[in-house]
């Protein structure tokens, strides 16, 4: 039976039976969000482990995916104005068809990456967007086909396409929380796509059950006639609301990137940091939307200036918001004394601003009466590329070229341009002061940007030991991440130590007898290959063994270079004819040149708590490596005192020998030659200066020290395992019942610091 007009429109209990049916749509939608950003997550990293964690193929990943969700919507709209269809049946059909992908997915890039791993950055991108254009296109979809089955029944755009983002976008955010909290901890990759593809069967289910359960074959539809829907009424052009939404759209996801560039240095990379910022930029967003709805639902439900002006101040109110979201963090861990979780509600401050401008664009561009769905969809699409291009331009341009100041600048003066386009089409009144406010706040934060961001990053990185003019020595931005470097010359990548400028075993706070120590593990290391160049030291040790022929060194950030060129004591490594430097992801790099074999290769290894280190210590990764073994080749590499490293590594190879906190491991037995350790080290030059001064009694000690590394035993497992060696046997019963670190479980990188 059709709704009477009247009853779409009473501000009283009338409305309540309706109220009551809507609720179910609502929560369906929320359920289908929450799959969709776990899927994400999830499949990134898969993808990530298949073609590497450089920069190019994130930001290719990132991009393809949100593309696949712009179409899918202009999919959905065009689909939301077939003649017969129910679109309520079709949004249940549609999750099914995620579910029954999704829970193929991991199988399915699995069996891709046999024939694509390792391929070109445009092979890469044409392989991403082909498997995930089906999952996208379908999850794309379904906004505009909700979105045309409520505004038939509000009458309402603003109100519909609020409500339904909101709750779609909470939906997400509590995936990406939970996520963070738990899920992928407990889960691992394969489990927690199968409860997002269990989630989806379950709404698509349901979906398919409320649409049979209307009383006559097509109640549905006729309760939705656009015929109840009240008379047009003015909107701005279709055109002009699609570059403004690809405006908004550039805008809230370029300061995304800009944050997670921010808060990965602030958390020294955890692999949470990206989940819980994601969490809370879309809770932002969601609450923008109930607000909007809220609005829409009252004075701004016919007057189109009045939207264009909310519009206007929000996108001002979010941009001043957003450009102040790194020096507050800075100031807040440092002066505040708080941790930078605690800082995550400024995102969300920033993001509501930002994210409301959507369904407000959306209010002001989209006439009920006229294929809701439809056009929604053209405005979401527009949206979505925005967001791609900002994803693109700040993650793959701008970072590499432009400081997190500049970035935040050119920003600020996009999201002013913004506003005032805007004002200008809203014409009220009080446009020139708003338009004159607003350009004196824009000049006011660009002037005091400098004072602003001058101590970000060392306040980001010390926290609540900062002191007042502490300064870096360095500091390097690019769009690989932020390198620091302080007056100690220690080096800070990413936000978390990563060594020291120092090729002096003792006294060496960057613990580099062990890269002496390499003389006992080898007889004749001729070709050998390093996974991260860092500070340049232990390259510089191994380079300098007399036996080393040639050395391939991957490195993912180009930026450590820049440092090694002004150290005197490693410049030399740049311009060793014996080096060869290469700027990409070292498991990546493996996988394209499978034909390169070594005796030894050397992995100064990050904290296995980072985000994807485990791509560099799993089970599936030491088969990867041990296919690049010469016979009798050795890999060693830093476990930084995790019992499930140095489990994992122990169980893979046959031969396993750990020397302090690294692990040397190999198909043939490892004998820690002291004799022949002794006898290299004491010709060992470094830019034909010799390492150990013999006629004096420190250089002489500190020899002594690397060559009789004692063999660990209970009493010096008590003091700690900085200086004894452990064979395989000790190692395999003393941590008998640790958990392998898999490229599926992902190691300890979701754990809890400290669990």
């Amino acid at each position: 039976m059709t709704t009477p007009v009247s009853s779409l429109h009473q501000p009283s209990g009338n409305k309540s039976g309706n109220a009551e049916r809507v609720w179910r749509y609502y929560v369906l939608f929320f359920f289908s969000g929450f799959p969709a950003l776990l899927y994400q997550i999830v499949w990134q990293r898969a993808l990530f482990t298949i073609y590497g964690v450089n920069i190019q193929s994130v930001t290719v990943i990132v991009t393809v995916f949100m593309l696949g969700l712009g179409f899918g919507s202009l999919a959905g709209g065009r689909l939301s104005t077939v003649t017969g269809i129910q679109t309520l049946r079709a949004f249940g059909f549609i999750e099914l068809s995620i579910g029954i992908f999704g829970a193929c997915s991991l199988a399915i890039f699995r069996y891709v990456a046999q024939f694509t791993a390792g391929a070109s950055t445009a092979t890469t991108g044409i392989v991403t967007f082909l498997l995930l254009l089906i999952p996208t296109l379908l999850m794309g979809s379904t906004l505009p086909l909700l979105v045309e089955f409520m505004v038939r029944r509000s009458a309402n755009v603003g109100e519909s396409v609020g409500s339904l983002y909101a709750v779609n976008t909470f939906g997400s955010g509590v995936a990406c929380l939970f996520a963070s909290l738990f899920l992928m901890r407990m889960l691992g990759e394969s489990g927690a796509v199968r409860l997002a593809a269990s989630m989806n069967l379950i709404v698509g289910t349901v979906a398919i059950f409320l649409a049979s359960r209307a009383r006559g074959p097509r109640e549905a539809e006729k309760q939705v006639s656009p015929l109840n829907i009240e008379g047009s009424r003015r909107t701005i052009g279709m055109a002009s609301s699609m570059a403004l939404a690809g405006a908004a759209g550039f805008i809230a996801l370029a300061y995304e990137i800009l944050w997670y560039h921010i808060y990965s240095f602030t958390s020294g990379g955890t692999a949470s940091c990206f989940a819980n910022l994601l969490a809370f930029y879309l809770f932002g967003i969601a609450y923008g939307s109930l607000a909007v709805r809220d609005a829409s639902r009252q004075k701004l439900r016919n007057d189109l200036p009045q939207t264009l002006q909310a519009a206007s101040i929000i996108v001002v109110l979010g941009t001043v918001v957003s450009f102040l979201v790194g020096p507050a963090v800075g100031f807040s861990v440092s002066q505040g004394h708080i941790p930078y979780s605690w800082t995550y509600p400024f995102i969300a401050i920033a993001a509501a601003l930002l994210g409301a401008a959507f369904p407000l664009l959306s209010h002001a561009a989209i006439d009920p009466a006229e294929q809701a769905g439809k056009k929604l969809s053209y405005l979401y699409l527009s949206n979505i590329i925005g967001s791609a291009l900002g994803s693109f331009a700040i993650g793959f341009v701008i970072l590499d070229h432009w400081s997190t100041r500049q970035t935040s600048l050119l920003l600020l003066g996009l999201g002013f341009s913004l506003a005032m386009i805007l004002t200008y089409l809203a014409r009220p009144l009080f446009s020139k002061v708003l338009l004159g406010t607003s350009l004196a706040v824009c000049a006011v934060l660009a002037l005091l940007s400098q004072p602003l961001f001058a101590t970000m990053f060392e306040r980001l990185l010390l926290k609540d030991s900062y002191e007042q003019g502490t300064k870096f020595t360095n500091l390097v931005e690019n769009r690989s991440g932020v390198i620091a470097v302080d007056r100690t010359e220690t080096v800070y990548g990413g936000g978390i130590y990563d060594g020291q400028f120092n090729v002096a075993p003792f006294p060496g706070t960057n613990g580099i007898f062990r890269a002496y120590a390499i003389a006992a593990l080898h007889q004749h290391p001729r070709h050998v290959l390093i996974i991260g160049l860092a500070s340049g030291s232990w390259a510089q040790v191994l380079v300098s063994h007399p036996e080393v022929h040639d050395v391939t060194i991957v490195e993912i950030n180009p930026g450590y270079g820049q440092l090694i060129q002004q150290r005197r004591m490693v410049s030399s490594l740049l311009l060793n004819p014996k080096v060869h430097i290469v700027i990409d992801d070292g498991r990546r790099w493996l996988v394209s040149h499978p034909d390169r074999k070594f005796d030894f290769i050397l992995m100064n290894t990050t904290y296995n708590w980072r985000a994807n280190t485990s791509n560099l210590l799993s089970v599936d990764f030491l088969k990867i490596l041990r296919e690049h073994m010469n016979s009798g080749g050795v890999a060693y590499y830093n476990t930084t005192s995790s019992s499930e490293v140095q489990f994992t590594g122990a169980t893979v190879f046959p031969y396993a020998l750990r020397v302090s906190n690294f692990l040397a491991v190999s198909d043939s037995p490892i004998n820690f030659d002291r004799a022949r350790c002794r006898k290299i080290l004491m010709s060992y030059r470094i830019d034909e200066q010799p390492v150990f001064d013999l006629l004096k009694e420190d250089d002489r000690n500190a020899l002594e020290q690397i060559v009789s590394l004692p063999q660990a035993n209970s009493e010096n497992r008590q003091r700690g395992l900085d200086f004894s060696i452990e064979d395989r046997s000790s190692l395999l019963n003393r941590l008998k019942g640790t958990q392998l670190i898999t490229d599926d479980n992902m190691g300890t990188e979701w754990k809890p610091i400290g669990l």
